[in-house]
């Protein structure tokens, strides 16, 4: 009965199931894995963050730490230089401990000529307002803070049309059109900022952890799982079919076929007895029926 499965037409289908199962396992393995990648690179980044805000974490000179990557973002930095007060900036619309408030960021200038470093001071409560800020300490600091990497707009959401002195994004691409020197493509905010300034906890990188993208992954392996299921539920459902009209067919149980008119459905071809007679010659000339013209 089931010799079907030798024919071409079954033997494509059976390739193309043998194939499409484990094509589509391995890429659902796949996705999880990426998944569980990304669940790691959190953990990590929950670490590190951790291990940013403990006094005494390890403190490592900032140039050893450039440039900013997932495995370095959160670590702490240290650099020296002095502080450039007259171009500080203020970072409106950052929140912290559920409180709407702005950053103050001072570059600095390091004592090796590099390019400064933007420094996250601290952040204050309320709308952005340079009279609140105390100011920068002058001469020659050395500073200590989290490496944080730069920020997109699409990350913050940052406002536009902003005035002189303030700034949307950390990030080198904005804070080279308000500073006439290099920046760098990166920034520290400090461990312990002064009073009435509140210290800005390190974030974990953009790109990492369970976002968006972690979630995409983890959606990507159920659909290739599922995909691999469905390979497997119509080949049965074919076959189950191909069965069953195999054996509708050895018993003569086939499709009925089309119904003659004043035929009862279901009833059989007619028979001999059930054919109408032949109409005699000329039987339409004495019936008075119109002869059809010669």
């Amino acid at each position: 009965m089931y010799r079907f499965l030798l024919t071409p037409r079954w033997w494509a289908i059976n390739v193309f199931v043998v194939l499409a199962i484990p094509v589509c396992l391995v890429a659902g393995t796949w996705q999880l894995g990426r998944f569980e990648d990304r669940v790691a690179e959190h953990r990590e980044q929950q670490d590190a963050a951790d291990a940013a805000g403990d006094p005494g974490g390890q403190v490592r000179p900032l140039e050893r730490l450039l440039p900013a990557t997932t495995e370095t973002v959160g670590e702490q930095a240290r650099v020296t230089g002095e502080f450039d007060a007259g171009r500080e900036l203020l970072v409106p619309d950052r929140t912290l401990d559920g409180e709407r408030g702005f950053y103050v960021l001072t570059p600095l200038l390091p004592e090796d000529g590099g390019p400064a470093v933007p420094v996250v001071r601290g952040w204050l409560p309320g709308a952005a307002d340079p009279a609140r800020v105390p100011e920068a300490p002058s001469g020659e600091v050395t500073v200590t803070g989290a490496l944080q990497a730069a920020e997109s707009p699409s990350e913050v959401g940052a406002p536009t049309g902003l005035p002189a002195g303030r700034i949307g994004v950390i990030g080198a691409a904005s804070l080279i059109n308000v500073l006439p020197y290099e920046v760098l493509d990166a920034w520290i905010t400090v461990r312990e900022a002064t009073p009435p300034l509140a210290a800005v906890p390190p974030s974990a990188p953009s790109g990492t952890g369970l976002d968006a993208d972690a979630f995409q992954n983890l959606g990507y392996t159920a659909e290739w799982f599922a995909f691999a299921a469905f390979a497997v539920f119509m080949w049965f459902r074919l076959f189950r079919r191909e069965v069953e009209a195999r054996r509708d067919a050895e018993l003569g149980l086939g499709p009925p076929g089309p119904l003659i008119p004043g035929q009862e459905p279901g009833a059989g071809p007619p028979g001999p007895s059930d054919r109408p007679d032949p109409e005699p010659a000329g039987a339409g000339a004495r019936s008075g029926s119109p002869s059809p013209p010669a």
